[in-house]
């Protein structure tokens, strides 16, 4: 069968620099860094005392007090996002075929913070089991797809994909294989993530996978650079329209790019380190190139994984210099986590969006607080260091990767 082709028609965005799209896409472009000490508890005892929370979020903006009371935040911050992409993509809800609108959402952790206070509640109290009745129904990882689609009534396929730091990825590339297939005309797409949490930065620092530059918070998310110690926690939301090609164009849907294709791999290795050689991110970007019918060579941008671990950072430049060969110095490689810090579910969502953003234009995002060269990288490789570089970027790469090996990367083309 002739599958269908895929574009992107709405945008939405809840981020540590930025809290709609618009924003979001200033604070990339202006090398805005989004982290800072830790407003949410006391980190006194914390080896790291920052991340990258949401700034001026107040859920009183978006629900009222009795609704936001039932809502983990990284809910909350699913339904914004969702909220700002579907008016983004002017969807008339009275006329579509809800039944073929599906709503599939990426969360690598869910309601961390509701399962820690209740826990913590149940510790602190004789044993009784007193627990609130909306404990489960706030945690569970797939209550965001589902709050989405039961506020506005889209009744075709609806679930999370669950991959850590890859998850919203997966959902990305899930939604693109519905509409390919023509199970939906419609996908809301994305993830969500709210894990700067007691638990959250205990369980992260107790494996030594934090950045604990505490004397300099906003430069601690240094992808690239020799100096690197861990990655930054971020917080937050990215949703994303994806629509049948000859279903938005006739109802004359503004078009922000063509999904082409995305592309899966395992490093069937490690827990939490990547394979040192980068064989799984290798085979990730040579699947989804195949899956999207391009060459190398047609690449002009790569969104990486990027997230200012020591091992991460060069295996994956490795495998970038091995897939890309002649051509790689010629692409823009940019990690836009050094200024919203690691989303982690998240992650694949915003940085999917600003690929599309730097498509949009032309005009790739910097790698921000990069000062000191890291001898085990290519210097050939153009990592977009500090400022943002104008260009024409007509397609473009993200990568995401995953604890437990998983790996996932989409392909976006700008549509005439």
């Amino acid at each position: 069968m002739q599958l269908k082709r895929v574009v992107v028609t709405g945008l939405g965005a809840l981020t540590p620099i930025g809290n709609t799209l618009e924003t979001y896409w200033e604070g990339l472009k202006n090398g805005k860094s989004g982290a800072a000490p830790i407003t949410y508890f006391d980190t006194e005892k914390f080896k790291t005392k920052f991340a990258c929370e949401l700034k001026d979020y107040d859920p009183q903006n978006y629900f009222d007090r009795k609704e936001a009371r039932k809502l983990d935040r990284f809910a909350q911050y699913a339904l914004v996002s969702s909220d700002e992409a579907i008016a983004d993509a002017g969807l008339d809800l009275e006329k579509i075929d809800k039944f073929k609108v599906g709503v599939v959402w990426g969360a690598g952790i869910g309601g961390l913070q509701t399962f820690q206070d209740e826990v913590m509640n149940f510790a602190g109290g004789d044993g009784t089991p007193r627990f609130n009745p909306f404990f489960i129904p706030k945690m569970i990882a797939d209550i965001a797809p589902g709050n989405i689609s039961i506020k506005h009534g889209f009744m075709g396929p609806n679930y999370t994909t669950v991959s850590a730091c890859a998850s919203s990825a997966n959902a990305l590339i899930d939604a693109l294989n519905y509409i390919r297939l023509g199970h939906c005309n419609v996908v809301v797409t994305g993830g969500s993530e709210a894990a700067v949490t007691i638990a959250g930065m205990g369980g992260f620092n107790s494996m030594h996978a934090l950045s604990t530059r505490n004397d300099s918070p906003e430069s601690a998310s240094r992808p690239f650079d020799a100096t690197r110690d861990g990655f930054v926690l971020g917080e937050g939301a990215g949703a994303l329209i994806l629509e049948e090609y000859e279903h938005a164009k006739a109802r004359g849907a503004k078009i922000y790019a063509e999904v082409l294709g995305g592309g899966l791999s395992s490093d069937a290795y490690h827990m939490t380190a990547p394979h040192p050689d980068g064989i799984g991110v290798v085979k990730v970007m040579e699947n989804c190139l195949e899956n999207a019918g391009l060459k190398p060579e047609d690449v002009d941008a790569i969104n990486t994984h990027g997230t200012s671990t020591p091992l991460g950072d060069v295996a994956e430049l490795k495998a970038i210099s091995q897939v890309f060969g002649e051509h790689a110095p010629k692409i823009n490689i940019n990690s836009t986590k050094s200024m919203t810090g690691h989303l982690l579910g998240a992650a694949g969502a915003i940085e999917a969006i600003a690929s599309i953003m730097a498509m949009q234009h032309n005009l790739v995002p910097p790698t921000i607080n990069h000062s000191v060269v890291d001898e085990n990288i290519d210097p050939k490789l153009n990592l977009t260091l500090n400022k943002a570089e104008a260009r024409e970027v007509n397609v473009a790469m993200s990568n995401t990767f995953g604890f437990g090996g998983h790996n996932a990367c989409v392909l976006f083309k700008k549509v005439s």
